[in-house]
């Protein structure tokens, strides 16, 4: 592996492939800052794609093509470089590394056969990422770890070994050793295999023997590598002539080793560094020949759109079309792009596709099954389109002006519609109310939020018709700058961010009567209602109940409806804090009318006023809404959010190990909604980024006397 004859890519024109066995789709994933977009750079280089690198901090790389990333300087979105090696096209999906981008990075999972884990040799491996490896290894997806920045003064890449086998197991180990020169510098790498010299010192790759005192430094590891391949080995025999000290063949060994990476068993670690393209192309020859092509990767479970079951696919050119959109971009000029993944079936362009979406009516996207033309096919290479005839199973293109189609979305054949099972998306938790700056953006914002939720499906978008709010649904403080910053500069739409309300309610603490007159005379017809009620508290959740107690024909039988309006009418509107009233019953026990001046609106209005009155005379509680809070953290974080929770008023209900390699404990707790908008990024913080969580509602109940206070002095300020 990476000891082989190079290949070389073709700069100007995109590479293709005529059959899925030379394709091999690979997902770049690590920590913001561990150089994932840097050493797609580099391939891109050695592969011949481009002339020369570009460099993130001047918005010049291929994959960070967007103004918002040149503006922060980080990948905030999937990008795919394709490049040509040894006949073999490679797909790289470069991934953001930020947590609050993981909707991107789950895309890239979902397109890719295999993942290349970048781990900065100065910053070692942080718990998002290790999050993702056992996600991978739950999946059984191929996996190997090149350790980038070997030119960093705090570079160790021993000890960044030592660290991923610690996190990501045994079998994670390194096929060559950095070369240091006198200086310090990392100029060359030495292959254990092979026991060959690649020379990068010069600007080129140079082959050549090792120096005498070479060997000695690398025979540990190479022991622990033959070791390793030997253990994964189909050739039962080889352990014994191994132990024997017989020489074993090299070639034969790289053919296990490719074997044992293609599977998913033996994790391949390798060295690179951007300065003078180190390790480039030893890792394209690890990804063209040890990682598998989409012909080994099993297809995603496949239904009809109404759920009924279809038999297994493969991933065959010639077979039903199947493939499914992982990203989607609106251009203000080109209009909306959308990067698909072609699992079986070929892609034509001037084709009708049918369009499949399910299963995302919370976040905003509704359900849809249409018919739609394909337009012209591309291969992207970043920003750029690379018109191409065909795409077939196994490989990516992109797909200008589809109306309807989401991410997420299965496109299938028009007279054979398939739905896939969709991937899994982390639910948005942290709130942003927004509203628009202007009436002039008023009227663009609708449109603009539409596409932000079609590209984006880890973005929620919610109208609270309790607190009138406009709600986006995030996932952390950097997903909202993202998204703020496209709906100004991409939409040129304003918005401000207001202060996020709970849907709070209101509701009796003790009975109450009430009197409601409303009597207006002004000369002709009048106006007449008079109701005395009753006013009790309910169990929580218990909602209104009316009682008509009504006798002698003191208020008109046709009127009493008109009251029961009244009342509701006034709860929606709240008594003390202007939020919806909840858990009463109200008994109408008498009143008065008048034979020409009563009316429906009278009543309605005494109604309310009855209502008002009583409240005037009786305790009201505010009522905040509770959720129940499933917190994942590991161990030695557990103190910690134990504390956290209940600092913020929670209770906790209990805890319980979760089984898996690195120790991890579900915390189960009730805590008020009000004390979780920032939830998100507080646990992101306490559990340095290894913590997740979910929440659902379970109840109202009665806030504190102080907190109510400051509710009510809010809403007599607002009013």
């Amino acid at each position: 592996m990476a000891e082989k004859a190079a290949g070389s890519g073709a700069a100007g024109r995109a590479p293709a492939a005529d059959q899925p066995g030379k394709i091999r789709n690979v997902v770049l994933v690590g920590h913001s800052g561990a150089g994932k977009t840097t050493l797609v750079e580099s391939l891109l280089v050695a592969a011949g794609t481009i002339n020369r690198p570009g460099r993130v901090e001047d918005g010049t790389t291929v994959c960070d093509y967007d103004e918002v990333e040149h503006r922060q300087q980080r990948s905030t979105g999937l990008s795919l470089a394709p490049v040509e090696w040894g006949g073999i096209k490679i797909n790289l999906l470069d991934t953001p590394g930020y947590a609050d981008f993981v909707g991107d990075l789950r895309a890239g999972l979902r397109a890719a056969d295999a993942a290349l884990f970048v781990v900065s040799a100065a910053d070692g491996v942080d718990g998002t990422t290790q999050m993702i490896w056992e996600e991978c290894a739950a999946v059984g997806m191929p996996r190997a770890v090149v350790i980038t920045k070997l030119d960093s003064p705090r570079a160790d890449f021993e000890e960044t070994v030592a660290t991923c086998q610690r996190v990501f197991g045994e079998n994670v180990l390194p096929l060559y050793l950095p070369l240091h020169a006198d200086d310090g510098t990392v100029g060359g790498l030495i292959g254990l295999l092979s026991q060959r010299v690649f020379d990068y010192s010069s600007g080129e790759r140079v082959e050549r023997d090792p120096d005498p005192e070479h060997l000695p430094l690398i025979e540990t590891a190479r022991n622990s590598l033959l070791e390793g391949i030997i253990a994964e080995s189909e050739d039962e025999t080889l352990m014994d002539r191994y132990l024997g000290g017989e020489p074993l063949d090299v070639k034969m060994l790289i053919e296990d080793l490719e074997k044992a990476v293609a599977r998913g068993s033996f994790y391949p670690v390798l060295g690179a560094s951007s300065l003078n393209g180190l390790g480039t192309h030893e890792l394209l020859e690890v990804m063209a020949n040890g990682f598998p092509s989409p012909l080994e990767h099993p297809l995603p479970q496949v239904t009809t759109p109404t759920g009924e079951p279809r038999g297994p696919l493969t991933c065959d050119p010639n077979g039903p079309l199947l493939a499914e959109i992982v990203k989607t971009t609106s251009d203000p000029y080109v209009g909306k792009i959308s990067l698909v993944r072609v699992f079986s079936g070929t892609l034509r362009p001037d084709t009708v596709v049918h369009v499949s979406g399910h299963g995302l009516a919370d976040r905003g996207h509704e359900d849809h099954d249409v018919d739609e033309k394909i337009g012209a096919l591309s291969s992207p290479l970043g920003k750029h389109q690379r018109t191409v005839t065909q795409c077939i199973a196994g490989d990516l293109c992109a797909i200008a002006k589809l109306q309807r189609a989401e991410t997420g979305d299965t496109l299938s054949d028009k007279d054979n519609p398939l739905l896939m099972e969709p991937w899994v998306m982390p639910d948005p938790l942290l709130p942003v109310a927004i509203k628009a700056h202007s009436k002039a953006d008023e009227d663009k914002l609708s449109q603009a939020l539409g596409r932000l939720v079609a590209e984006d499906p880890t973005l929620r978008l919610e109208i609270n018709n309790d607190t009138r709010q406009l709600v986006l649904w995030c996932m952390g403080e950097a997903h909202v700058d993202v998204l703020l910053d496209r709906l100004r500069n991409r939409y040129g739409v304003e918005v401000d961010a207001v202060a996020y309300k709970v849907s709070l309610r209101e509701t009796f603490a003790n009975p109450a009567k009430g009197h409601g007159r409303h009597v207006k005379q002004s000369g002709g017809h009048g106006q007449y209602g008079v109701c005395d009620i009753e006013v009790e508290p309910l169990p929580t959740g218990s909602g209104f109940e009316f009682v008509d107690k009504i006798f002698g024909g003191a208020i008109p039988r046709q009127f009493i409806p008109s009251v029961e309006k009244g009342v509701r009418a006034q709860m929606e509107k709240g008594l003390v804090a202007g939020y919806p009233v909840v858990d009463i019953r109200v008994t109408l026990v008498d009143g008065k009318a008048h034979s020409v001046d009563s009316s429906d609106m009278a009543f309605q209005t005494a109604g309310a006023l009855a209502l008002k009155d009583a409240a005037s005379k009786a305790q009201i509680s505010i009522l905040e809404p509770i959720a129940e809070v499933s917190v994942l953290v590991s161990d030695e974080y557990v103190g910690a959010v134990m504390g956290d929770l209940s600092g913020r008023r929670g209770r906790v209900l209990g805890s319980e190990p979760v089984g898996g390699a690195n120790g991890r404990t579900l915390i189960r707790a009730e805590v008020p909604e009000i004390e979780l908008s920032r939830y998100a990024i507080d646990l992101r913080s306490l559990s340095h980024g290894t913590g997740t969580f979910s929440r659902r509602y379970v109840r109202h109940e009665p806030m504190p006397p102080q907190l109510a206070a400051k509710v009510r002095e809010t809403a007599q300020k607002e009013s």
